[in-house]
């Protein structure tokens, strides 16, 4: 593919600006030259829209304080409002850039949520594109693109199921970049990371500085491409299967028709599978793929086996999820065991990697706990053919509302029933996809969603959006 030596500006007609936009700039180059191109693109097309300039100090070297303050004089300078917030208190001495990246996500999308904006965008190139998957080739191999993360980044990402972030450059190169800026008389900072080799991604960016590195950007960013069609493909099958064959009969029970294990797609079966397992157990991480091939053949194989004890059924737990396989279906649960114990419910809190809890303006008030097996034995009604021991052990896992230590006695029930009091909410989340979800894993995260009872993803923004 043909990489673009001129910005296409076009991409910013593709996206909507309804409700406005944050730009995240840092000073660099890629990003200061985001916020001119979105800006003359603005002013030409929807000069009401709202734009907000946002620049994260990771507080990490001398000179980001007056980086930021930079940023503010060009933004003064050409009537674009400009916040600078602080990555703050004490930093992590090991798995530094991935906190930041953790930080500086969260500081933007409060930006964007307490302006009313629900996108932003990143200055992201096609040479960020290329270096991460160069650095995600270089730690695994085999030939499935797409289960192995080379898609590289999404044109979007949803971040923690609330905020869209962007990256309308990823076809531009960065020397394209800084000719706009040197046509505009516009300076960037040179942020001293990213040639410290001591990080991952400079090594990568030093190699591909050398030699045929032009050549290799491009195969790179073909290959994201290919491979972001590929797991786009790959999350609608899967989400068709999920569709088609999964059903909850109780609150933390998903089941399974068998004819799931045999529907013909071993590809998709996995990979739903693998988001079905992950979003039950509350874990952020998709588990592991030799293991969930393993557990689909032995679900293909069917509850027979060839020992007594197997003639009606087959368990198994992978990702903190029993997997229960009987004649009357594949049922998956929450396992029992390392349940969060009793705590005060905290807001904006994420309860066991399966709930979001929204308190309003009662913090501290309630405790939050799991049901509990001599509890759930009560409440278990099981409809449907559901066998009775399978609703109960799904209940003792489900949270409950407790009032404070004060009155620890007063139930309030089942977290998910319903709010206790207004602006109160205790939601189920796609564990997996909770706080990144990529748009290329849109399909299959929208039908588990609607499958838990979790709210619904917030528009694209995007018109007419493609994987690649």
């Amino acid at each position: 593919m043909m990489l673009e030596t001129e910005p296409d500006l076009s991409v910013f007609s593709q996206i909507d600006f309804t409700n406005g936009a944050v730009a995240a700039v840092s000073g660099g180059s890629d990003s200061t030259a985001l916020l001119l191109l979105l800006k003359d693109h603005l002013d030409r097309t929807a000069p009401a829209t709202k734009l907000l300039a946002v620049t994260i100090d990771h507080n990490l070297r001398p000179g980001s304080a007056a980086e930021a303050q930079a940023v503010a004089r060009l933004c003064a300078e050409r009537g674009i409002a400009h916040r600078i917030l602080v990555w703050s208190g004490r930093k992590p001495s090991t798995g530094l850039p991935a906190a930041a990246r953790e930080a500086r996500y969260r500081l933007l999308a409060e930006a964007a949520q307490a302006e009313g904006i629900g996108l932003v965008l990143t200055g992201h190139t096609a040479d960020d594109q290329a270096e991460t998957v160069l650095m995600r080739q270089a730690r695994q191999e085999g030939p499935r693109a797409a289960e192995r993360g080379l898609a590289g980044m999404a044109p979007a990402t949803l971040y923690d199921w609330r905020i869209w972030i962007a990256r309308p450059l990823l076809g531009t190169r960065r020397a394209a970049l800084r000719d706009v800026l040197r046509r505009a008389n516009v300076g960037w900072a040179e942020d001293p990371t990213n040639d410290d080799v001591a990080f991952e991604r400079p090594r990568i960016r030093t190699a591909l500085a050398a030699g045929n590195g032009a050549q290799r950007v491009e195969d790179a960013v073909a290959l994201a491409v290919r491979a972001a069609v590929e797991r786009d493909q790959l999350g609608h099958r899967a989400a068709a299967l999920i569709s088609g064959f999964a059903s909850r009969p109780a609150d933390g029970l998903i089941r399974l028709d068998p004819g799931f294990a045999t529907a013909g797609d071993e590809p998709a079966a996995v990979y739903a599978l693998r988001i079905l397992l992950a979003t039950v157990g509350g874990v952020a991480f998709l588990p592991d793929q030799a293991r969930s091939e393993a557990l689909l053949d032995r679900l293909r194989a069917g509850p027979s086996c060839v020992t007594p004890f197997y003639a009606t059924r087959f368990c198994a737990t992978l990702s903190r999820t029993v997997v229960d396989a009987r004649r009357a279906g594949i049922f998956l649960r929450r396992e029992t065991r390392n349940l969060p114990p009793a705590a005060p419910a905290s807001d904006n809190a994420l309860w066991d990697g399966r709930r979001k809890i929204t308190l309003g303006d009662r913090p501290g008030a309630f405790l939050i706990a799991p049901l509990g097996a001599a509890r759930a034995a009560k409440r278990a009604i099981a409809e449907g053919g559901t066998p009775p021991s399978l609703v109960r052990a799904a209940l003792a896992a489900e949270p409950v509302l407790w009032r404070s230590p004060e009155q620890p006695g007063e139930s309030l029930g089942l977290a998910q029933d319903s709010p206790v009091l207004p602006g109160m909410a205790v939601r189920p989340v796609v564990a997996p996809f909770a706080r990144f979800l990529p748009s290329f894993d849109l399909a299959p995260a929208m039908t588990v969603a609607a499958l838990i009872g979790a709210p619904l993803v917030p528009a694209m923004p995007f018109t007419g959006h493609t994987a690649g």
